[in-house]
């Protein structure tokens, strides 16, 4: 038997109509922010991951797909989106419009890594990216989003942490900083943090060893080495999310792993650790990918993950159908047929027997499906014109005219 590629899953049943359900918000919600949907290609060229996403992050180094094509160019199955929207931002132009440029998108990326529940070879993601906005209010705009869509799923429990970790200069003197500290510890660090010590050092504090996190405890923080002006972007960006009411934790553990990110990097992680959005502001990337110096910021957050809090809020009752129609003779079934076509038409979540099964068993294939009500149709009901409608969750029924039917079930 053919079996799925490890870490791959198959979406489908109770699990799709929760991506939908989220799917549908986070459309509701980009409209009325103004963010338009872009798809970009599975694959793009490995270097633009090199160039944006950074030769020194786990991504790069340890979790691409890269193959080489039959034209001899290194391909990689994209890891993350945000590096093939700011290409398109500049290959197609979107520069030359009405600036701030937002954009987001809903799409599969590729990482080797070892699966975990949650956490898929090929995985989802839901971002949103902002070109050609230097304001913190680009960041508090994005984090309002974030927050706003967390909160009409229902998902509680979760804390806004954010940290500067500077611009360009600000990075120099905390380096310089950094090095300093773990140049006596760098025994005691795994092969790749001591590896970045040199060339990258910011990125030993996004390292998940235990080991590695017990040794940079102490380490100095970012904040403590920001110029005037990325120390006045963060204040004002902290008065903005007080003044739109959100809650926030100033967290110098928050570098994010990926090379792009200046300034603001944001995470919202649940009360047990788990990071649920996470992202910031990357004025470099865009010159980094052959650009002119493009203020942007954005965030991207895991639909696995999304849809298995939702899970934890929601009862499968939910995504049951409103009514079973059975029938109890050829009549009934050509009257079921008819009947929850219609239902269907006025949006009713109808449903009817098309297995033929005896009376007994399509009542318990509706009470499989979790119907909300059910009603068996007849020759005796149809020339009466009523039928018996049972609530199968109060237990209860009662005989209504059968042109009362749709009122009595809404």
């Amino acid at each position: 038997m053919i079996q799925a590629p490890k870490g791959t899953h198959d979406i489908h049943g109770e699990e799709m109509r929760l991506w939908r359900r989220v799917e549908d918000e986070i459309r509701a919600l980009a409209d009325v922010y103004g963010y338009g949907e872009i798809r970009t290609p599975l694959f793009e060229s490995t270097d633009l991951y090199l160039r944006g996403v950074g030769d020194t992050t786990d991504i790069v180094q340890k979790e691409m797909y890269t193959f080489e094509d039959k034209g001899g160019r290194s391909m990689s199955l994209r890891p993350e989106l945000t590096a093939g929207v700011a290409r398109a931002y500049i290959e197609r132009g979107m520069f030359n419009q009405p600036q701030p440029t937002k954009l987001f998108y809903i799409g599969p990326c590729f990482r080797y890594e070892k699966p975990q529940a949650g956490r898929y070879r090929q995985h989802y993601q839901f971002g949103v990216e902002i070109f050609g906005a230097n304001h913190p209010a680009a960041e508090a705009e994005i984090i309002s989003l974030g927050h706003t869509l967390l909160t009409r799923l229902g998902i509680e429990g979760v804390r806004l942490h954010i940290n500067s970790i500077g611009c360009a200069d600000c990075r120099v003197s905390y380096n310089e900083k950094l090095r300093g500290f773990l140049n006596t510890r760098l025994e005691s660090l795994c092969g790749l943090c001591a590896s970045r010590c040199e060339k990258n050092p910011l990125r030993i504090l996004d390292c998940k060893s235990p080991n590695c996190q017990a040794q940079i405890k102490e380490a100095p923080v970012t904040t403590e080495a920001l110029c005037g002006e990325c120390d006045t972007h963060f204040t004002t960006l902290r008065d903005l999310l007080t003044r739109f009411g959100i809650p926030h934790i100033i967290d110098s553990k928050i570098v994010r792993g990926l090379d792009y990110y200046t300034r603001t990097v944001f995470e919202f992680i649940k009360d047990d650790g788990q990071t649920v959005i996470g992202g910031g502001r990357y004025d470099s990337l865009i010159s980094q990918l052959g650009g002119a110096p493009t203020g942007a910021a954005g965030f991207g957050m895991g639909m696995e993950r999304l849809v298995s809090l939702l899970r934890q809020n929601i009862s499968s009752s939910q995504f049951a159908p409103k009514l079973f129609i059975g029938h109890a003779d050829e009549v009934g079934f050509a009257a079921a047929s008819g009947i929850t076509i219609d239902l269907r038409q006025a949006g009713f979540y109808a449903v009817n027997d098309l297995a033929d099964r005896s009376v007994k068993a399509q009542m318990k294939y509706a009470d499989k499906i979790n119907a909300r009500y059910t009603t068996i149709l007849g020759a005796n009901e149809l020339a009466q014109n009523t039928c018996t409608v049972k609530d199968m969750e109060a237990g209860q029924q009662e005989t209504i005219p059968l042109d009362g039917l749709r009122n009595f079930i809404k």
